[in-house]
């Protein structure tokens, strides 16, 4: 019998399914990436699809997330709709697409604490725009045989020494193992390296054959107890390539570092293929759980950084083979999958993760494609909803070494805070939803080609800017952030976002539902407007509700207020295209003068790096995880009664928003 054949478009990719195959299924069979935030399940309306030609099946569950008129177009969800015996087209429209995603892999070098190695940590390089994501250009590639100069400071967690050894006599009859370890310590002095067992297979013959010409692998990150690890002919010391990862719940972004000299020798970043299973930690965690297993989630993660460190180790002009170490920073459960631990229980209280700290993993054991004796080291992380990432960002930004106070922010689908200083450090996380990245808003998208990332309002004109600079095709975090703030100031919506100038021109109501038009239909790619519903604003009032309610908590728990913050860093993606005065505006971050905020990008991958190039800095992010005081804020009453209170814009108590106030006293009074 033949099988029906489904045709996804714009791509005009075809594949051959089976009566009853999911649609979005097809599509990941057909490499076809579809915006997916609920892992399959129906819940977040975010892979909308529009059938062309040909019967489908489909559940209920697409009602509540299409008007009347998207329905009879032809509107379905791919996670809902199932094949029948007809051949498909599918038009997947430009939101439901992951093309031309920026991902962040820069960062503000001038935040990172005094003393740290600073060749490691320098700019990259210039902004690309790739196909699939944003990463940054390397300066330069590596010559054969170019000189090394240690930066001071630099102790990467792998050091090659090369040795010359004395062949053995009868005056010096040492054992091959014991004369390696001699000459060592002349070289590494007050250390006493030891060998891996594996080390002494073939040995023998290896030292004979090249005249007793060797370079070891040492790694140092216990910096008591250094470990042989490989053992390799002639001088290969100037071949020493580790690489930091940011293992990011949306993307992952990879920078090959040469361990010689502490520089960065490239970057790469794509999107995280555990996506397919959904896009936040809790969808992934029940999928793992309940449905489909860890091994498809673990494999999706590896198989992403394996692509990453293929990009990277051609781009360089060395081989994956080279790559001796790799350091990773995520939250705790994209660290538990990618071990392929078990997360089932973070979830469920009382939220326990199987390891907070996890012992170095042997790269080949995961099928990692690296040196066949490479290690992987995971940054620790402080409990289930605090990770390795921020831990990274703690370390990167140096706030644990200096004594005013301070607040390290990653907002994301969850929102984590840390605040203190070096002498105590707390911390908590939020769930602040999908709105932040698009999900939960009807022409909501990532910050992809073609999403609004900035708007402005002024009367009845209207100025927005894009990702890319393409036609509209929806609303990322930023520019929904932007264009709240704006209709507030405006007088368009109330603080509570409900719309209450209905005779603007901009102003629409589509099935009952108040909506402001972002981009005419003329505008835009799709011929169809980019709105902006009075849903829409809600969701984003609860968003950045939950995430502003968690940190005045733990200040409160401190005996503390927004005003006692010397400094605010904002780490991430999403933090790096905000506008600080409209994510005040609408009380997403408290209001302080604006240069105690700082915008530091991918503080996760700067500390990744950090730890990869100085094993003192491991041992600082192990120290800071242990020293930081977890608040499970799902405990606390008060954080319901602060939540409830932050569902306004700015917010209830308007005394904690005075520079706001004037804001809006200004524009209307010029209105």
């Amino acid at each position: 019998m033949a099988h029906p054949q489904v045709t996804f478009h714009p791509n005009n990719v075809t594949v051959s399914g089976q009566d009853g195959e999911r649609l979005m299924d097809l599509a990941l069979k057909a490499g076809i990436d579809i915006t997916n935030l609920c892992g399959g399940q129906g819940v977040c309306g975010s892979c909308r699809v529009r059938i062309i030609r040909g019967k489908v099946r489909t559940t209920g569950k697409q009602i509540g997330f299409m008007d009347k008129r998207s329905l009879e177009a032809g509107y379905v969800l791919a996670c809902q709709t199932f094949l029948t015996k007809d051949n498909v087209e599918v038009w997947i429209p430009p939101e439901s697409r992951m093309d031309g995603e920026q991902i962040l892999t820069d960062y503000d070098a001038s935040f990172i604490r005094d003393g740290s190695p600073r060749s490691a940590l320098e700019p990259l390089g210039k902004k690309v725009q790739a196909e699939r994501f944003l990463c940054y250009e390397a300066p330069c590639t590596l010559e054969e045989g170019a000189e090394a100069h240690p930066p001071e400071g630099l102790r990467p967690i792998c050091t090659k020494v090369y040795l010359e050894l004395p062949p053995p006599t009868l005056d010096d009859n040492l054992s091959d193992l014991d004369r390696i370890y001699r000459e060592l310590h002349k070289v590494m002095h007050e250390l006493t390296p030891r060998a891996h067992f594996s080390c002494l297979w073939g040995l023998a013959r290896l030292l004979r054959e090249n005249d007793w010409r060797i370079t070891t692998s040492v790694y140092m990150r216990d910096f008591g107890l250094p470990l042989i690890r490989a053992i390799e002919p002639g001088d290969t010391s100037k071949r020493n390539f580790g690489v930091a990862v940011d293992v990011g719940t949306t993307t992952i972004a990879a920078q090959l570092v040469d361990l010689t000299t502490g520089r960065p020798v490239g970057t790469e970043a794509s999107h995280n293929r555990q996506s397919q299973y959904g896009e936040d930690v809790i969808s992934r965690m029940i999928f793992a759980c309940t449905r489909g297993g860890q091994s498809p989630l673990n494999m999706a993660v590896i198989s992403t950084i394996n692509t990453l460190m293929n990009r990277l180790a051609q781009g360089a002009g060395i081989r994956t083979e080279e790559i001796t170490c790799i350091v990773a920073a995520g939250n705790t459960t994209m660290t538990h999958l990618l071990l392929d631990l078990e997360p089932c229980h973070i979830r469920v209280a009382p939220y326990i993760p199987t390891a907070n700290r996890v012992p170095l993993y042997h790269t080949v054991e995961l099928g990692l494609k690296a040196h066949p004796r490479a290690t992987l080291h995971c940054l620790p992380c402080v409990s289930s909803y605090v990770g390795g990432d921020i831990v990274a960002g703690v370390l990167a930004c140096g706030m644990a070494e200096r004594s005013e106070l301070s607040a390290l922010i990653d907002v994301g689908t969850n929102g984590e805070i840390a605040v203190g200083n070096s002498d105590w450090l707390v911390c908590c996380s939020a769930s602040a939803g999908p709105a932040f990245e698009g999900g939960g808003i009807q022409c909501g998208m990532r910050a992809t080609r073609g999403a609004i990332e900035k708007a402005e309002i002024r009367g009845e004109r209207v100025r927005i800017r894009t990702v890319g600079r393409a036609k509209p095709r929806g609303i990322c975090g930023s520019g929904l952030i932007d264009l709240v703030a704006e209709l507030v100031a405006e007088d368009i919506i109330d603080q509570s976002g409900r719309f209450i100038r209905m005779d603007h021109p901009r102003v629409q109501v589509r099935d009952d539902t108040a909506a402001f038009v972002a981009a005419e239909a003329s505008e835009t790619e799709s011929g169809e407007p980019v709105i902006l519903t009075e849903d829409d604003i809600g969701n984003l009032i609860k968003s950045k509700g939950a995430v502003m309610a968690a940190m005045k908590v733990l200040l409160d728990s401190l005996g503390m207020s927004f005003n006692d913050l010397d400094k605010v860093y904002v780490a991430g993606g999403f933090g790096a295209h905000l506008d600080i005065e409209k994510a005040i505006f609408v009380g997403l971050l408290p209001d302080i003068p604006q240069e105690r905020i700082q915008f530091i990008g991918n503080s996760s991958l700067a500390g990744a790096r950090l730890a990869l190039t100085s094993t003192d800095a491991f041992g600082r992010a192990e120290e800071i995880s242990k020293k930081m005081t977890y608040f499970e804020l799902s405990v606390r009453p008060e954080f319901m009664n602060e939540f409830v209170a932050a569902l306004f814009l700015p917010h209830t108590q308007m005394e904690l928003f005075p520079s706001v106030v004037k804001a809006i006293a200004r524009r209307r009074k010029h209105a």
